[in-house]
């Protein structure tokens, strides 16, 4: 693993660590929530969209339209002659009403899904960019256990031979 971040010509381990490090806090900015950025970028007349199709596509909505619609067609089959606005078999204005409703409401949904798809955009430029910056890190950090890894190997040498010298001086202080 330590072998993919290979060391640049001429450049000894710490000066790139060091010029990793800074091109990290150089270049990359902080990690920002891309749901707050998605909200800071929508106009009030995409808020009302989004507001529209987050609330139109739930459960709750389709039971108010379900128990309107029973309770419109209930009452209008059910009640007097004199109680009912909207007669038996035609329903016209519950249709006129559920047709403006439909007409209102498609478009709404289609914008509030694009608005969503904005958002889906904007994450992933964001996992992109956290993607990118991980990269990074992680070269930096390959960079630094290179260093380590040299540096104990240096200490090893280091150790051998102090140990040849100990074996040496103490085998020839037995000889005399």
């Amino acid at each position: 693993m330590a072998e993919d971040a290979q060391p640049a010509e001429g450049k000894d381990l710490g000066d790139q660590i060091t010029e990793s490090v800074q091109d990290l806090q150089k270049h990359l900015s902080k990690v920002k929530n891309p749901n707050d950025t998605f909200q800071d970028q929508l106009k009030p007349s995409q808020k009302l969209a989004l507001f529209v199709t987050e609330h139109v596509g739930t459960m709750g909505f389709f039971f108010i339209i379900l128990a309107w619609t029973l309770i419109w067609l209930a009452w209008n089959i059910l009640m007097p002659k004199s109680l009912k606005w909207d007669p038996y078999p035609a329903f016209v204005l519950w249709l006129i009403i559920s047709n403006i409703l439909q007409i209102l409401l498609m478009p709404l949904l289609l914008i509030g899904q694009n608005i969503q798809g904005m958002r889906t955009d904007i994450r992933g430029e964001h996992d992109f960019e956290t993607d990118k910056r991980a990269e990074k890190e992680i070269q930096t950090v390959l960079l630094n256990f290179q260093k380590q890894e040299k540096l104990i190997l240096e200490i090893l040498d280091k150790v051998g031979k102090l140990s040849n010298v100990k074996v040496e001086a103490s085998g020839s202080a037995t000889e005399s």
